[in-house]
């Protein structure tokens, strides 16, 4: 008896030497012990060390959400006038399978330009923000007039510097795709989030009513069920995917593995399987694990809200980004998370059908919802995602 016991702890001790030298092989594989270069700019000295005020404020521009997080940013600093710089929209990273109409792209303009607004109030500068100052794009040459007509003039003047609580918010994660807490708003969250509507139609609407709940929940799980069964899409998705630290650190824009809520030690372990077995995130494997991911979201969901313009201009698609910063910022302050659910407003003729509905539902008077996203109280926060260094948006003249 002593003599089997002694046999069968000789066997659990090799099962877990072998099960921890697997997961330190795994952690390794996954770049584990890897400086995470990605995360710097989401520290509040990384701009420190830039003198010109432009640059330290594009820094915090680019920690703003972007549609894929492709961080679609260019900038271009004026050679004849040290307080003015130009932001551009970068064609080479657009993502025309889901968004053939680049509005996405667009709203991602103007997210970046709220967080530079933010960071000017509390670094004593005020920004002056000209939208399109070079006239509009040419719409059959889209991404040349991307390339050659700048989003916006920003033309920083002194002034006294302001509270900083927005701008703590700047440093926090942008979205949370986590399970949110079953309580609705309070009267004053949604009074700070629909307060923040503007006057010029860009309009803030929340939804909390169970009829509407289930009516989006149903719609949104729809399209994810579409676009995930639509190949061209997922492999746009799959393409800027970052398996492991080295591919995130070579990139710093896309997607990786914290997106699907890993963190910690279990992140870098499946990283490490991704990285060797990459039919794990790809295919089949990853249109259900999109699908699953959203099932969740909609299942734990107290609001939804949305960014609605009277029009679809150039002009209301970068307003509409501006508004959104502004709610998940002041959406940071009333202890509130975040999450957009973009697949029923895409534009791409799979996604006709919920969108025709959907569009139908909440904007019948011919209106256009730029956004779609969930709010409430996250059940538990979420790790950073991956950011460019502020040097590699500088354009050069």
């Amino acid at each position: 008896m002593k003599k089997a016991l002694k046999i069968g702890g000789f066997i659990l001790a090799g099962i877990a030497a072998l099960c921890l030298l697997s997961g330190t092989l795994l952690y390794c594989i996954s770049g584990g012990f890897m400086k995470q270069t990605y995360l710097e700019p989401w520290s509040k000295h990384y701009a420190e060390k830039y003198s010109d005020p432009r640059v330290r404020l594009a820094a915090a521009g680019l920690l703003a959400a972007s549609n894929h997080n492709m961080q679609p940013w260019r900038i271009s600093l004026d050679k004849s006038d040290s307080m003015a710089f130009y932001l551009y929209a970068d064609s080479s990273r657009m993502t025309s399978e889901v968004d053939p109409y680049a509005r996405q792209m667009m709203i991602s303009q103007g997210t970046f330009l709220e967080y530079v607004s933010v960071a000017g109030d509390k670094s004593g500068y005020r920004t002056d923000i000209r939208l399109f100052p070079e006239g509009a794009y040419d719409e059959s040459r889209l991404a040349q007039s991307m390339d050659s007509k700048p989003v916006a003039k920003i033309t920083l003047t002194k002034a006294e510097a302001q509270s900083g609580r927005l701008y703590d918010a700047l440093f926090l994660p942008d979205t949370n795709r986590e399970s949110y807490q079953a309580e609705k708003l309070t009267g004053a969250q949604s009074s700070a989030l629909e307060a923040l509507s503007s006057g010029n139609g860009v309009s803030v609407r929340l939804y909390q009513g169970q009829k509407d709940l289930g009516t989006i929940g149903k719609l949104a799980l729809q399209s994810a069920v579409i676009e995930a069964g639509v190949t061209r899409v997922m492999d746009e998705s799959n393409a800027i995917f970052r398996a492991n630290e080295s591919q995130k650190n070579q990139y710093r824009y896309g997607y990786s593995v914290e997106g699907q809520g890993t963190s910690g030690f279990m992140k870098n372990i499946l990283q490490g399987l991704v990285t060797l077995f990459p039919s794990m995130n790809t295919g089949k494997a990853a249109s259900q694990t999109f699908i699953n991911s959203t099932k969740t979201s909609v299942e734990h969901t107290p609001a939804y809200a949305m960014i609605i313009t009277a029009g679809n201009s150039r002009l209301e698609q970068v307003e509409s980004g501006m508004l959104y910063s502004k709610l998940v910022l002041t959406g940071h302050t009333q202890g509130l998370a975040m999450q957009p659910l973009s697949q029923v407003l895409e534009e791409y003729p799979e996604m006709n059908a919920p969108y025709t509905e959907f569009k139908k539902a909440y904007a019948p008077d011919g209106g256009t919802v730029q956004m779609l996203f969930r709010v409430g109280v996250a059940a538990k926060s979420v790790p950073l995602s991956m950011r460019r260094d502020v040097q590699s948006l500088i354009k050069s003249n």
